[in-house]
């Protein structure tokens, strides 16, 4: 494979990280999108209610929704109302998911370092340093576009 830009590469890297998830599903017997929500949970501790975990992570909304009520019918997840206002469920995981997000999150370590291998630390760290910016950009030409 020799991509010529971003979206070429995109595909492929989906696909691996999808791959190195599936033995964690696998093991708990949870969907892709279950461990995304525990781990994107588990990472973000700050956004804690679904609209985050759709907005910020591209999925719909009903595929939250639906993986919300497995996750709480396995006991992974509790849901506590905003004291301040009710319509607001804050989601966190429970001691119960803590060994399958430990497991998620050894399977995105190898991701990351199968992404990585080859590259010195400061070639890493400056690839970091441009998502970052990346990121900073998107959500600037995304206000433009809002208004």
């Amino acid at each position: 494979m020799s991509p010529s830009n971003f979206w070429d590469v995109q595909p492929a890297l989906r696909a691996l990280y999808g791959r190195c998830l599936e033995p964690v599903c696998r093991q708990y017997g949870i969907s892709r999108t279950e461990l995304d929500i525990l781990l994107f949970l588990a990472n973000n501790p700050s956004h804690d209610i679904a609209a985050d975990i759709s907005n910020l992570r591209g999925l719909a909304k009903s595929h939250v929704s639906t993986s919300l009520r497995s996750l709480d019918a396995h006991g992974y997840i509790c849901r506590k109302p905003d004291m301040e206002d009710r319509r607001i469920v804050h989601l966190k995981c429970t001691d119960l998911a803590a060994p399958l997000i430990e497991d998620g999150r050894r399977q995105q370590i190898a991701f990351s370092e199968a992404l990585f291998a080859g590259f010195p630390q400061e070639d890493r760290d400056r690839f970091q340093g441009y998502l970052t910016q990346i990121a900073q950009n998107v959500q600037s030409a995304m206000e433009v576009y809002e208004k």
